[in-house]
């Protein structure tokens, strides 16, 4: 096997475990608390930027997920309008405001948000703003590198703020490979995956006796499309995308 290839599988790998030892208390916390919400009334929004946000997406709709999921989307902080105005912006006061004010987010709902340094402006700023509305929040952040990265005007770092914190255990830079002295293969993703379907499948084993089973089955599969009409149909009303 290509030795770079393996040193990658073998450090993600790593992570992985080391989550899996060190989080899995918060896991089933998290679980808890979304399913509390669930039971409520409530929904699961997810905020992130730059690449953080595709856990939003990863969560939205798809085979094996959870109906009550919602991300928070805005162009401005996708790349739509390209990279470099995107990651100005995250760095800019009242846009997470902007993006979180499209969204009728209330306490009967979960706010997790996505950041890999913990410190950009958008973030900290959308977990300040839960609070303030006392909805509970929970982060998925590195810790090591939020203590090292410099930190916004709002001299906050995204851990300290949310309800639940869970450290995804990448090291500064999120990039896990040397080639010539230069750091490539980024770990935040996977890790970030790994970590919120962690959270859903345990949701699922929480609600697993309930009427309506609120997860969603491939189109390509039988019973699909009864079972997402159904789903579709409950949440519509809450959730803009569908």
């Amino acid at each position: 096997m290509n030795k770079n290839i393996l040193e990658y599988y073998k450090k993600i790998q790593s992570i992985l475990r080391k989550i899996l030892k060190e989080e899995e208390t918060k896991l089933i916390k998290c679980a808890k608390i979304i399913t509390n919400s669930y039971k409520n009334g409530g929904q699961l929004y997810i905020f992130g930027t730059g690449h953080s946000r595709l856990l939003g997406e990863e969560s939205f709709h798809r085979a094996g997920g959870f109906a009550a999921a919602c991300p928070i989307r805005d162009d401005n902080l996708s790349f739509k309008k390209g990279a470099r105005k995107a990651t100005a912006l995250e760095r800019t006061p009242n846009i997470a405001k902007k993006a979180l004010s499209k969204y009728k987010i209330t306490k009967k709902d979960i706010l997790m948000i996505v950041s890999n340094s913990g410190v950009n402006h958008a973030p900290v700023e959308a977990a300040l703003i839960a609070k303030k509305k006392n909805i509970k929040t929970i982060s998925i952040s590195s810790i090591n590198y939020s203590k090292k990265a410099p930190l916004s005007k709002l001299n906050k770092r995204l851990y300290q703020i949310t309800d639940i914190s869970i450290d995804n255990k990448i090291p500064p830079g999120d990039a896990i490979i040397n080639i010539k002295n230069n750091m490539v293969g980024p770990a935040s993703t996977i890790t970030g995956s790994f970590i919120l379907n962690s959270i859903l499948i345990e949701v699922a084993n929480f609600l697993k006796n309930e009427k309506i089973f609120p997860f969603y089955i491939s189109v390509n599969m039988p019973n699909a499309k009864k079972n997402n009409d159904i789903l579709e149909k409950k949440f519509r009303k809450k959730n803009p995308h569908l």
